[in-house]
């Protein structure tokens, strides 16, 4: 299991979290439990309360950024919260186009991001796809 930078706040957002019925701590947590299985990865944790709760994935072999992919819970209204996962635009392939193109939106980066309202299983697959590609692609940075 990958520890968790600033694993305590996760900790607390997840059991102070009543899931929705679209089940987006269900689909947060899943995403999780994917990036924990990935190796040499560093998984941080920053929380916004009322903007966003980021979880963020740095491969171990990156020199050039700060991480690969960042799974953000949107946290504007908390009773209908949502996810935007984010990629740096050069480090995934998006061939069905379910992502949107962000300019300077991923740490001051083009970047490729994926909603995610609710939990469903042909885009979380998707989005899972897409973070096994830029784990490769990170690995690769050097």
């Amino acid at each position: 299991m990958v520890a968790i930078g600033n694993g305590a706040e996760l900790e607390n957002l997840l059991a102070n979290w009543t899931d929705s019925p679209q089940k987006i701590k269900k689909a947060f947590i899943r995403l999780l439990e994917h990036l924990q299985q990935k190796e040499g990865i560093a998984l941080s944790f920053v929380a916004r309360p009322g903007v966003t709760y980021s979880l963020r994935a740095r491969h171990a072999d990156q020199r050039k950024r700060e991480l690969y992919a960042m799974v953000d819970v949107i946290d504007d209204d908390p009773a209908d919260r949502w996810l935007s996962v984010c990629f740096y635009g050069d480090t995934i392939t998006d061939p069905a186009e379910n992502g949107d193109f962000v300019p300077e939106g991923l740490l001051g980066e083009d970047a490729c991001c994926f909603d995610i309202e609710e939990l469903n299983e042909p885009v979380m697959g998707y989005v899972e796809e897409r973070l096994d590609e830029a784990h490769e692609n990170a690995g690769k940075e050097g």
